[in-house]
């Protein structure tokens, strides 16, 4: 294996961790206006992702850089076409981070009423806007011989990169009521695991209808390189074993259930990219792959030693911070910081 194959799986990593983490995390965010009537119910859901919600974002700054650093011609084409969407991520994001800090700093109801909001449509506009960009991904854009996409926004938005977004949005909101139902006691746990039922069902509609759709318009599944049909498959098993074991009154397997089933959907994006990092629909000889776009075999070098030591040393942390804001919260709960 070279180090632009090994690269590419890096990045796949980085990119399964940073959408299971982030899934339930704008999930919960999504969910916040809906499964919590009282004001101390809301801030006990916002102290489920309080402690974490910066730490998973961090796996999206380190997959951004791992691209930058290892392949820069994805980076920049990727960046500067997708550029208006990203700011409007970016945004979303911003408004979020803020409202965590600021939605208790003051008793008034109006106040955290919308900040609340502010919560939710930042956690809304992300989670469908990566549904968008992955979608396009898949499909493929307008890439130029220069490496460049001249199409704008509007192009983006086709009816099945915005199904895409719709199919992200319900999975990641299906993860986020899994993990509620782990994080919560009482009430309004059971409110939540009432309600993950019905997302349940509508996320296995969306997802059947993406992947036909998927088979029809893109090769992802029949990729000649990485077959993504595999990871498509057992994602779908995930997916089911999700219903059963939220039957059964299994939260963790539920909640570990609804994670894989993003993290086998990413595998199965980037299988059915490989070797090709992102897909030209003018000119197939015009798509970036792991070769015309990465960096110097040096380059590679470098960055490999620097990432096998500090890639591990940031799970561990995380993995630490996790386990020690571990305990359930409920309304009534006297450490609510959030």
């Amino acid at each position: 294996m070279d180090l632009n194959t090994l690269w590419f799986i890096l990045l796949t990593v980085l990119f399964s961790g940073f959408f299971f983490l982030e899934g339930f995390d704008y999930g919960v965010g999504i969910l916040l206006p809906f499964v919590a009537k009282t004001d101390r119910e809301r801030r006990a859901v916002i102290n489920t992702i309080g402690p974490v919600w910066d730490g998973n974002e961090v796996w999206m700054i380190t997959a951004g850089g791992a691209m930058f650093a290892a392949f820069p011609h994805m980076y920049a084409t990727l960046f500067s076409g997708f550029y208006v969407a990203l700011v409007f991520m970016l945004a979303g994001l911003i408004i979020r981070g803020v409202a965590f800090e600021f939605r208790s700093k003051r008793d008034n109801p109006k106040w955290r009423e919308t900040w609340d909001w502010a919560v939710y449509y930042g956690s809304l506009i992300p989670a469908f806007l990566w549904g968008v960009t992955v979608a396009n991904l898949m499909q493929g854009v307008a890439i130029e011989a220069d490496f460049n996409y001249y199409g704008g926004l509007i192009p983006l938005l086709n009816p099945y990169a915005m199904f895409g977004g719709v199919v992200f949005l319900s999975l990641f909101i299906t993860h986020g009521a899994s993990f509620l139902a782990i994080k919560l006691k009482g009430e309004i746990q059971e409110r939540v695991k009432a309600l993950s039922g019905k997302l349940w069902i509508a996320a296995v509609i969306l997802t059947v209808a993406f992947l036909a759709w998927t088979y029809l318009a893109t090769d992802i599944l029949n990729n000649p390189g990485w077959d993504g049909l595999i990871p498509a498959i057992l994602a779908a098993v995930a997916l089911l074993a999700y219903g059963l074991f939220l039957r059964m009154g299994r939260e963790g397997l539920t909640f570990l259930s609804g994670g894989l089933v993003i993290v086998l959907a990413t595998v199965m994006v980037f299988s059915g990219l490989f070797p090709r990092l992102m897909i030209s629909t003018l000119d197939p000889a015009n798509s970036l792959t792991i070769y015309n776009a990465s960096s110097s075999p040096y380059t590679l070098k470098i960055i490999t030693i620097v990432a096998a030591i500090f890639v591990p040393i940031v799970v561990a942390y995380q993995g630490w911070t996790y386990w020690i804001f571990r305990k359930r919260l409920s309304p009534d709960s006297s450490d609510l910081h959030y």
